[in-house]
């Protein structure tokens, strides 16, 4: 598959996963897929992103994605997202807070010779969410430090 086919395939994965479609995910996503930053508890390939998205949406079924930037170049694609929802559902053992949170996730995604997700790094701004949900507490106030 070429560089345009992937990047059409992450932006598809962004907005069926917003519809709460996660059966798409067997065609976008390889069953032995490798994900470099394993949320605790997830089974592998396209069955492991369904865990975390129904974890995500039983949490925040509001939740939406913003695509910010797509950059595609051979094999791999760069994605930078921008969710945002509210807390209206337990999350990791924490009651609802009702609370909105928007936050960033940069992923890196390589796509095999099938056009199927079989690699993924990614970062997602968990401090932030936690900050936001007012499960974690903002850090300290700057007080002249490096003046």
């Amino acid at each position: 598959m070429g560089v345009e086919e992937n990047r059409a395939a992450i932006e598809r994965f962004v907005e069926e996963t917003d519809k709460h479609n996660l059966d798409v995910l067997d065609e976008l996503i390889a069953p032995d897929a490798v994900y470099h930053n394993p949320f605790p508890g997830k089974p592998e390939g396209a069955e492991g992103v369904k865990f975390v998205f129904n974890l995500l949406y039983g949490a925040f079924p509001d939740m939406k994605q913003e695509i910010k930037d797509v950059l595609a170049e051979g094999d791999r694609v760069v994605i930078r997202t921008s969710f945002s929802g509210t807390h209206q559902g337990e999350f990791m053992g924490m009651a609802p807070t009702g609370k909105s949170f928007t936050v960033d996730s940069i992923d890196i995604v390589r796509f095999g010779d099938d056009g199927k997700m079989v690699e993924h790094w990614g970062l997602f701004d968990q401090m932030s969410l936690m900050m936001q949900l007012g499960l974690a507490p903002p850090p300290p106030a700057d007080e002249g430090r490096g003046e």
